[in-house]
C-alpha cells in the first residue's frame, strides 16, 4: 500500500479572521485530491509541535468552520531570536524538539499560517530540514510579497465601523475623537479604515506627525463650521520629535510617560492646543475578532487550496501570496526577509491629501 501523505497544520502568533477558512481550504483540497492522507493539527501554534500535542484531523473537522473567527487549533507566540533561533523561557532552542516531532510523525510538510514573525520563524524550520509551506495572515497587511493578507479586510471593516459609529456622538458634543487602531509598524489598516470612514486626520508610523500642524488643521475646520473632528491613529504612530531620539532615549521616554498608549498622549496635547474637548477610543483586539468578512473567506480558501497544490507538487519552502489578483507561490526566504511598510508616496496617501485629509505633516 502506498505510504500516506502526512501534513501538519499550525496557526501561529496572534489570531485573526480567516484562519479557520484557511485551515478548511487546505484540508478540503487535500482530501479531494489525495487518496491516502493524514493531517495533524498542532495545538496552540508551535507549542503543539514542541510538546507533541496534536490532533489527528478527519474530514468532518474541516466542515462548519468557514465562518468561525479565531482558530480551532489555538495559537500562541514563541520567543524568536531574529534570524537565529526559536527558544523557550530558559533561552534554550526548541527547534530540535520541533524537528523530533516532525520526524516521529513522518510529516511530508508543515503548513504554517501566521504573520511577519511567523514567516521568519518558519524559515528557521525550513533551514533545520523541515518541508514548509506558509500562508500570510495578519490584520496589519505588512507581509512582503503579497498584495494583501487574510484578516486585513475584516479588520478594516471593523475599524471603519467603529469610526462610523463615533461620528454621531462626536458631532453631538462637538468633540475631537482620537481612534487608536492596530498597526505597530505599518499603517495599512489605519489608512484604509481612515479613508473608508471619513476621518479628518490619519496618523501612521511611516509619516511622523507634528501636532502643531494637526491642531492648526482642526482649528481651521471649526472656523469653517465643522464642529467635530475624527483622528484615525495607528498604535505605532510617532511624532517628528520622537524620530530624533536614539533607541535608549526613546525607551526612557516611553517608560516615563503617564499615558498607556500614544492616542492618550495625542488627545491631551490636542486638547491643550485647540481648547476643544477630546476623547479617545481604543477598539484593540476587537479588530481581530469575530467572523471573517466574505472577502477574507474567499481569499483564505484560495490560499489554502493553493497550499494543497504546492504540497502535492512538493514545492516546499514557499509562501502563498496574491499578486495582481493571481494566487502565486514566492520563496519563503524572500517573504521572511523584509516587512511591507506603507510607501509614503503610495497613491492612496496622495488621494487622501487631495480630498483634504491631514496626514499629520
Amino acid at each position: 500500500m502506498k505510504r500516506a501523505t502526512r501534513v501538519g497544520l499550525i496557526t501561529s502568533g496572534g489570531d485573526c479572521q480567516g484562519l479557520n477558512a484557511a485551515i478548511r481550504g487546505v484540508g478540503k483540497a487535500l482530501f479531494q485530491r489525495v487518496d491516502n492522507l493524514e493531517i495533524y493539527g498542532m495545538y496552540d501554534g508551535y507549542r503543539g509541535l514542541i510538546e507533541r500535542d496534536y490532533k489527528f484531523m478527519e474530514r468532518k473537522d474541516f466542515s462548519g468552520i468557514l465562518t468561525e473567527g479565531g482558530t480551532i487549533l489555538g495559537t500562541s507566540r514563541q520567543r524568536y531570536i531574529p534570524g537565529k533561533d526559536i527558544v523557550d523561557e530558559n533561552g534554550e532552542s526548541v527547534i530540535p524538539r520541533m524537528l523530533d516531532t516532525y520526524n516521529r510523525l513522518g510529516l511530508d510538510c508543515l503548513v504554517i499560517m501566521g504573520g511577519n514573525g511567523t514567516q521568519k520563524s518558519a524559515k528557521l524550520l525550513m533551514d533545520a530540514g523541515m518541508n514548509v509551506v506558509t500562508l500570510p495572515k495578519t490584520i496589519d497587511n505588512d507581509i512582503w510579497g503579497t498584495d494583501t493578507t487574510f484578516g486585513f479586510q475584516s479588520a478594516v471593516n471593523i475599524a471603519t465601523n467603529v469610526i462610523d459609529y463615533l461620528h454621531t456622538t462626536a458631532c453631538s458634543h462637538g468633540r475631537i475623537f482620537v481612534v487608536e487602531l492596530m498597526g505597530r509598524d505599518a499603517g495599512w489598516l489605519t489608512l484604509h479604515a481612515g479613508i473608508g470612514s471619513g476621518a479628518d486626520v490619519i496618523l501612521i508610523p511611516e509619516i511622523p506627525y507634528d501636532l502643531e500642524k494637526v491642531a492648526e488643521m482642526l482649528k481651521l475646520r471649526r472656523k469653517r463650521g465643522s464642529g467635530f473632528s475624527i483622528i484615525a491613529c495607528a498604535e505605532g504612530a510617532v511624532s517628528v520629535d520622537e524620530t530624533k531620539l536614539d533607541e535608549e532615549a526613546s525607551r526612557r521616554k516611553k517608560e516615563q510617560s503617564k499615558h498607556s498608549t500614544v492616542s492618550y498622549a495625542i488627545a491631551e496635547e490636542l486638547e491643550r492646543l485647540t481648547g476643544q474637548d477630546t476623547r479617545v477610543t481604543v477598539p484593540g483586539h476587537y479588530q481581530r475578532g469575530g467572523p471573517p468578512c466574505p472577502y477574507d473567506r474567499v481569499l483564505a480558501t484560495r490560499f489554502g487550496a493553493y497550499a494543497a497544490d504546492l504540497i502535492i507538487k512538493k514545492q516546499y519552502g514557499t509562501m502563498v501570496a496574491i499578486q495582481h489578483g493571481e494566487i502565486v507561490a514566492i520563496p519563503l526566504a524572500d517573504a521572511a526577509s523584509k516587512t511591507k511598510f506603507l510607501p509614503v508616496d503610495h497613491p492612496m496617501i496622495q488621494m487622501a491629501r487631495d480630498i483634504g485629509i491631514c496626514m499629520g505633516d
